[in-house]
């Protein structure tokens, strides 16, 4: 369930900050960075 949540979070957080300019790579680097830094908060 938390993996869930973290993923949930971090592709919304993907989205509002990568999905402007930065294009399809923007976004995923951006998920990658937000997904790792919430493993962090969720442990």
């Amino acid at each position: 369930m938390k993996n869930i949540i973290r993923a949930l979070l971090a592709g919304w957080g993907a989205k509002k900050i990568g999905g402007g300019k930065c294009g399809c790579i923007g976004v995923v680097v951006v998920f990658l960075i937000l997904y790792w830094l919430l493993g962090h908060v969720f442990n």
